[in-house]
């Protein structure tokens, strides 16, 4: 007995798998001999426990478990090359379930602080990168010649290499599967309500922060913010600079603030703002670091009114909440994230999809855009390739499926009231508030920005890390296998605020459309004085 104590020891130190007899080993040639379908092993390495530097970067986690680094490639069709990486941990660490990550912006780069955090709670975890393998990120050209490009990068990218990750874990593990997940935000919050609406039997339960699903719209609202921010054919002088965008949010706050019992510095929710832009106007309408020009003024008010079609009046993407401006300022009150960001300074931000994924010209003039004309022409393009908006999600409910939604008020990329309007028009079509609260929920998170960060109580093991208190309570992934394993939906989620590793504040997040609402009585920076209602 104790010649095999030793054995299995030493095995153990060596990272080589003992307890599970049938387990395909982690190298190369012995998954690579796996039958994938459209996808193929292309190595495989064991990591030592320890913090890991991803090779080719010079990213490194923190601390890890041991674990099998497998990486890969799938197909779709011709033209078609999806790499992905899937992080199996060592020995009985894994929990039988696999835990796939979405993705940022147009990037192929892998979530991998979402991968390493879920790694350590004992999933198996993988990421790809959608498809698109520029060495610039933000090189849109990768679809030029190739509309299956634009299919993987829109849904499918996301299901092909879950259906590789399925088999892969099983092999490894020796036994299926048991759950499957998904955990994104902005485009991986895109990529997840994909999954919903698309490949409804992909997983068990899905997390979709910021979801930019209703894609060509947002890139659309992006050009109206540019072209109401620029006086016409001119593209060297801002109307409003991020200093002002700083003053207009400090100015709405102040306003605001106080509307839910609160005086905290966040918004709780923008709708019951009252507050306009002529409050700033300056007296003799002359702009300067403290009012604004009616120039600039009508800028803003464009801004938050939002994209409408010039012919029919209609919305074609809703403008941003009061309280997103500027969500993110410097300690010398310098705006770090905001409007600004998605504005452009001599070309709109994302003019390459106009470029490449509509109009296939690379001398593509954004002052001839026609709200109206050119909407359709790129609805059919590639809205139907990449806009993930139908309403019946049917199949996903009925499978069983729970999905959590989160949008932070305070967003300066996507827009609050897009996400609520999706959720809305899902709820109509299940037809009742139970009956969408029996599989999908909504949070909507006062002064977060763009997925984390921001003014507010924003971290809820939302990006990259495990929130202050792990359990179903305080964490979206515990949340989410609660209500799959258990049935426990969640009627709240406590979010922290954290500021130099401690936490200043709690709130309670509740299911749209409750509101956390504060008792009057109690500290204000504890999430146990507000209920939900």
């Amino acid at each position: 007995m104790t010649a095999i104590v030793a054995s299995r020891a030493s095995a153990a130190s060596r990272g080589i798998r003992t307890s599970r007899a049938h387990a395909v080993p982690c190298d190369s040639a012995s998954l690579a001999a796996l039958q994938l379908g459209h996808a193929q092993v292309t190595g495989a390495t064991h990591i030592a426990a320890g913090p890991f530097t991803i090779p080719g970067t010079q990213l490194s986690t923190a601390p890890l478990p041991a674990f099998c680094r497998v990486r890969g490639e799938a197909s779709s069709g011709a033209g078609s090359l999806i790499r992905f990486e899937l992080w199996f941990p060592d020995g009985d660490a894994w929990n039988a379930k696999l835990l796939v990550t979405g993705n940022a912006g147009y990037s192929p780069m892998l979530a991998y602080g979402d991968m390493a955090m879920a790694l350590r709670r004992g999933y198996a975890v993988m990421g790809g990168d959608t498809g698109h393998q520029t060495e610039n990120p933000d090189d849109l050209s990768f679809v030029v010649g190739h509309h299956e490009r634009m299919l993987d990068w829109g849904a499918r990218s996301i299901h092909v290499i879950t259906a590789a990750g399925k088999t892969i874990g099983a092999a490894l593990g020796a036994k299926p599967v048991r759950r499957s997940y998904f955990f994104g935000c902005s485009t991986g919050g895109h990529q997840g309500v994909a999954e919903l609406e698309a490949y409804p039997d992909d997983f068990d339960g899905v997390i979709a922060g910021a979801p930019g699903n209703n894609r060509v719209r947002l890139n659309a609202g992006f050009l109206w913010q540019y072209r109401a921010n620029h006086a016409a054919h001119d593209d060297t002088m801002p109307i409003l600079t991020p200093a002002s965008l700083a003053l207009v949010g400090r100015a709405v706050v102040a306003a605001c603030d106080a509307n839910d019992g609160v005086r905290d510095g966040v918004i709780d929710d923008p709708r019951d703002c009252a507050w306009t832009p002529d409050a700033l106007r300056c007296a003799d309408d002359r702009a300067s670091p403290a009012c604004l020009s009616p120039v600039q003024i009508a800028a803003l008010k464009a801004m938050y009114g939002g994209a409408r079609n010039p012919r029919t009046g209609a919305q074609i993407y809703p403008g941003w909440p009061k309280g997103s401006e500027a969500p993110i300022l410097a300690p010398d009150g310098s705006v770090l994230g905001g409007w600004n960001r998605y504005w452009g300074t001599n070309a709109p931000a994302r003019a390459d999809f106009w470029r490449y994924w509509v109009f296939d010209d690379p001398k593509w003039d954004w002052w001839s855009f026609d709200f109206d004309r050119d909407l359709a022409v790129a609805d059919a393009k590639a809205g139907s390739a990449i806009d993930h908006t139908s309403a019946d999600l049917s199949a996903f409910r009925r499978r069983g499926g729970k999905a959590i939604l989160y949008q932070g008020w305070a967003d300066p990329v996507v827009s609050a009231y897009d996400a609520i309007a999706y959720y809305e028009k899902v709820r109509a079509a299940q037809g009742s508030q139970s009956a969408t609260d029996g599989f999908l929920r909504l949070f909507m998170v006062p002064g977060m920005a763009h997925c984390a960060r921001g003014p507010g109580a924003t971290n809820f093991g939302n990006q990259g890390g495990d929130a202050p208190v792990c359990d179903a309570e305080h964490d979206l992934i515990e949340a989410l296998d609660a209500w799959v394993e258990r049935g426990t939906a969640p009627d709240r989620i406590i979010a922290s605020r954290v500021e130099n590793g401690a936490v200043t504040r709690t709130r309670t997040l509740c299911p749209y459309p409750r509101r956390a609402r504060y008792a009057g009585r109690g500290n204000p920076d504890d999430a146990t004085s507000f209920t939900c209602r």
